[in-house]
């Protein structure tokens, strides 16, 4: 079993306004604390044939533990760019590196426990994951259909950033992704 290495609570978190433009910086605990507007990124990572790669994260994670996601990702540390946060956090969470990344857009979410302005992306890869850091607990490929189903059931904990990100690229037509609205 992997040891989870949780984020600092100090970790320096870039605080963004409402259009995303860095105003500042605050330790993750303030952050969280606060539900301070922060920088996030978020991957898809997507097999050639179509699937997409679902994970469930940490007990341990300081925000939706033990709820499923479909994208990589976290908060921007201070001073990190876009690209970099992406590139860091996929190799952390699912060990994977050296595939391009394909902006998808940047999007708000707000909710009473979290507020961020996210910078997505997308990956083809089809090599093997590993859970190096110990934030995610379990990881599988599913088919849009297939994760659409479980997002149309209001008893599957899934992170709501992430199912807002996939419910704007299926409204938007972008790619494939209308295969998750029901």
């Amino acid at each position: 079993m992997v040891a989870v290495v949780p984020a600092s609570p100090d970790e320096d978190v870039a605080l963004v306004d409402e259009a995303g433009a860095v105003v500042g910086s605050a330790p993750r605990s303030r952050m969280r604390a606060e539900n301070l507007r922060h920088a996030s990124t978020a991957v898809l990572v997507r097999h050639p044939d179509g699937r997409i790669y679902v994970h469930r994260r940490s007990a341990e994670k300081d925000w939706q533990p033990s709820a499923y996601d479909a994208a990589a990702g976290g908060v921007r540390q201070a001073g990190e760019e876009p690209e970099g946060s992406a590139r860091r956090e996929l190799e952390e969470e699912l060990g994977v590196t050296g595939v391009p990344l394909r902006p998808l857009g940047v999007g708000r979410y707000e909710d009473d426990t979290v507020r961020c302005v996210a910078h997505a992306f997308e990956v083809t890869y089809d090599g093997p994951v590993a859970h190096a850091d110990g934030e995610v607990v379990w990881g599988g490929w599913m088919t849009l259909d297939e994760l659409g189903a479980r997002l149309a059931d209001p008893s599957w904990p899934f992170v709501p950033d992430t199912r807002a990100l996939l419910e704007r690229l299926a409204r938007d037509g972008v790619g494939d992704y209308a295969g998750v609205l029901r």
